[in-house]
């Protein structure tokens, strides 16, 4: 088992500032569930807070081998068709829920609403077990989607459930994170435990750029991700930092994965699903040739340490990262989370 909790092992690719508050270890004591669980982005960033995850669910079979992978343990499959009687008790229920479209064809706009989509499942579990608090992240649209009636109804089926609910957009740029992604995270605390100092993180800096992740140009494995082709269009790299997408050139006519950007900017969104020359990715200039980036240069792009055992098909891999969390706004996050809980006196 790889302890990616450990301090030492997760430090790689993380800010000063982050550190020092991980080696605080603000959820000491504290139990969570892991669900939706990807690749284990909120186990990763809980447990380097002291957390002790309980309990894990993930469908999506390929997933679940690198989840094993890394945290011994295989996750449970198909969430809508678990008892939640049978999850063990715990204080935080973590989610990164897909983003789904509500029919809205109640009034209430709240539990019964949420039936038909995999927040429900969330919802029925947080009415059983009660955690204290519910920590959940989404795409940057589903705050605003449908009118905000989407997110009106995560609202007020916490707040029917007896929940505080808090919600927030945040940019990976503004944790030290060089890249463009930008989710909404979701918090809530039970109300009978009368938590009234939450705060979101404030803002870091960058200070990093995508130059700084990249693997070093004698890696064998980089050699197969430089392209070559005769309608390759650039110019050249000013070679001053920024913290947005700087385009250098494009291939073809320009289109999704088909544009080459510096490496002394941010990286674009990482997908999941997206096609184009330098598909999931985008290209980028490196040593005056266009690639695009390597699965374990995008797991340096969404918080996980180079200790993290990603999966043998890269296709697999790319696909992962594009739908994973990023585990360092999590951790900032969390962080604010465990000082909120102290602060209540909820822990020491």
């Amino acid at each position: 088992m790889v302890m990616i909790g450990n301090y030492d092992i997760i430090k790689e690719f993380k800010s000063e500032a982050l550190m020092i508050s991980i080696e605080d270890k603000a959820l000491s004591g504290l139990t969570f569930i892991d669900l939706f669980a990807g690749l284990g982005g909120f186990r990763l960033a809980l447990e380097s807070l002291g957390a002790k995850c309980v309990y894990s669910n993930e469908w999506d079979k390929p997933a679940q081998e690198v989840y094993n992978k890394n945290f011994n343990e295989i996750p449970e499959g198909d969430i809508t068709k678990v008892d939640e009687k049978t999850i063990p008790d715990h204080d935080i229920l973590c989610a990164g829920f897909p983003c789904q479209a509500f029919s809205i064809s109640g009034k209430r706009m709240g539990f019964e609403d949420s039936r038909g989509t995999l927040f429900f499942d969330v919802a029925r579990i947080v009415k059983e077990k009660m955690p204290k608090v519910v920590f959940m992240e989404n795409v940057r649209n589903f705050a605003s989607h449908d009118g905000g009636k989407t997110i009106k109804v995560v609202e007020n089926t916490m707040e029917e459930l007896g929940y505080d609910f808090n919600y927030k957009v945040l940019s990976a740029v503004d944790y030290d994170v060089p890249q463009k992604r930008e989710r909404v995270y979701m918090v809530c605390f039970r109300k009978d435990l009368k938590v009234n100092d939450f705060e979101y993180p404030e803002p870091v800096g960058l200070k990093r750029h995508v130059e700084d992740l990249l693997l070093p140009d004698t890696d064998e494995r980089i050699k197969p991700l430089y392209r070559e082709r005769d309608d390759i269009q650039l110019k050249e790299d000013d070679g001053e930092y920024m913290n947005y997408s700087k385009r250098l050139g494009i291939v073809g006519k320009g289109g999704q994965g088909e544009r080459i950007y510096s490496t002394k900017g941010i990286a674009i969104t990482l997908s999941a699903y997206g096609g184009g020359f330098f598909a999931k990715t985008g290209g980028y200039l490196v040593n005056g040739k266009p690639r695009r980036l390597h699965p374990r240069e995008c797991a340096r792009m969404m918080g996980f340490p180079d200790t993290y055992k990603i999966s043998d098909s890269m296709n697999q891999a790319y696909k992962q990262f594009g739908n994973s969390v990023v585990v360092d706004v999590l951790q900032y996050v969390a962080i604010e989370i465990g000082l909120a809980l102290k602060s209540a006196g909820i822990v020491k």
